[in-house]
């Protein structure tokens, strides 16, 4: 017999971030944060204390952590187990508008994609983190900053919990702050090598772009949530999100949406081409608009909408594929992007899952063609980009979807911090500026944790 959830309305929260800093510890804590006032977000969406947990292991081999859920063994692969953890959700969910009304929470790794690509790594992990992570949820709060209204969707017997955890206070956690300075992975001379590199597979006709990423560490004492309230209040953006367990925690501030499908409508948001934000509101206003009129910048963001246009055709119907938004402008306060929105109409046949895994990891974060460009990174790249560049979001009991991009993303692993900047290179790339633009990106970042 199917579970009746209810909607009833909480109190706008001022501070959203406030609201779940109540429920943070609690097992399995997670939130998608819109990062307000940033204009394109809208919804929070946060829960915790799921039904089951899903991780999947570097082998690509997935368990379930679960009281009542046993699954067969014969489910296939990742997404498979996903899709038959949804169905388990028996629930009876009023009419809604909300995004999330129950369902899974969590993260995708990049590294899930060599395997649905059977694309094989040489390099080391980079972190202990698996390379998904995902909860089953019955219940969730809402927070809908458009109409300053919130909600909790839940049953009746979970409602009492969550009003019960809400009225204890916050759990207090020790000062965040790190303890050695961030170290890249990679000298100057070794990413301009690796740069050549990639020029050299363009001028072959191996690829005709490679997004090429490096990576920061640095050791840390402290509590990870007072690291995201940093980084959230220096750079706020519409695809945030928080999830800590154990050890390791996940703290996202992607401007990019990777999929979202609603009502069996489709939308992907790619960025390429980015400028860092000038000094004055006169080179602010120069460097936006030379990101605008640059051929070099619009070829890049063009490749990979031709890319996303394909992977959506692949469980899209035929001819519904269009191109709304081509390299519009969007300012975030350490960079200016070029911004392209693909949209299609997603087959009867096929679940928001299929769309993911067909699209999965994200063109934007790998290049074209998207096989021969993950086999590069692998190439040059000195190890597993973990949580980086894949994707954090939703898929709803009802069968709608949103993910990132999971760029602009620290995880922590133990006591070490990882955070990674890249781009996308093309024929006329150049090396110095490309390395420049890697530390542009992540720069709020890093100042916030020092």
């Amino acid at each position: 017999m199917a579970t009746a959830l209810s909607i009833s309305a909480l109190p706008y929260p001022s501070d959203p971030l406030a609201l779940f800093a109540q429920l943070r510890q609690r097992s399995g804590a997670v939130l998608l944060d819109s990062g307000r006032p940033v204009a394109t977000g809208r919804y929070d969406i946060m829960s915790s204390d799921p039904l089951a947990t899903l991780n999947v292991d570097k082998q690509g081999y997935s368990t379930i952590e679960s009281q009542t859920l046993t699954p067969p063994d014969t489910l296939g692969d990742a997404f498979a187990h996903q899709a038959w953890l949804l169905e388990q959700l028996n629930v009876e969910v009023p009419e809604s508008t909300l995004p999330f009304t129950g369902g899974l929470l969590g993260y995708w790794g990049y590294d899930l994609g060599r395997e649905t690509h059977s694309v094989a790594t040489q390099r080391p992990a980079s972190t202990t983190l698996p390379q998904a992570r995902l909860g089953l949820y019955d219940w969730a709060i809402i927070v809908d900053h458009a109409k300053a209204q919130a909600w909790l969707i839940a049953s009746d017997a979970r409602r009492k919990h969550v009003q019960r955890w809400l009225a204890q206070p916050a759990p207090r956690g020790a000062a965040f702050s790190l303890t050695t300075a961030f170290q890249a992975e990679m000298t100057q001379a070794d990413y301009l090598e690796r740069f050549d590199r990639v020029q050299d597979y363009i001028r072959t006709g191996d690829c005709y772009q490679i997004n090429l990423a490096q990576r920061f560490s640095a050791r840390f004492t402290g509590d990870t949530w007072a690291a995201y309230l940093r980084l959230r209040h220096a750079t706020p953006t519409p695809f945030s999100g928080f999830m800590a367990w154990d050890d390791k925690t996940v703290l996202s501030l992607s401007p990019e949406r990777f999929i979202q499908s609603r009502h069996g409508q489709v939308e992907t948001r790619p960025i390429k081409g980015t400028r860092a934000r000038g000094n004055s509101p006169s080179e602010d206003q120069a460097l936006a608009q030379a990101l605008l009129t640059s051929s070099k910048d619009r070829a890049e963001n063009v490749m990979i909408v031709d890319l996303l246009r394909n992977d959506l055709g692949r469980v899209c119907q035929p001819g519904s594929i269009r191109v709304p938004q081509l390299c519009a402008l969007e300012s975030y306060p350490n960079v200016h992007h070029l911004v392209s929105v693909v949209q299609g109409r997603l087959c009867a046949e096929h679940s928001p899952l299929a769309l993911l895994k067909a699209a999965f990891p994200g063109g934007s974060i790998t290049g074209a063609p998207k096989i021969r460009a993950m086999q590069i990174i692998d190439e040059l790249e000195p190890c597993q980009r973990s949580v980086y560049c894949g994707s954090l979001g939703y898929v709803d009991v009802r069968g709608s979807m949103d993910t990132s991009i999971a760029i602009r993303t620290v995880i922590a692993d133990g006591d070490t911090l990882h955070l990674w900047g890249g781009g996308g290179l093309v024929a006329d790339s150049e090396g110095g500026a490309e390395y420049i633009e890697t530390l542009d990106k992540i720069r709020h970042l890093i100042s916030s944790l020092e």
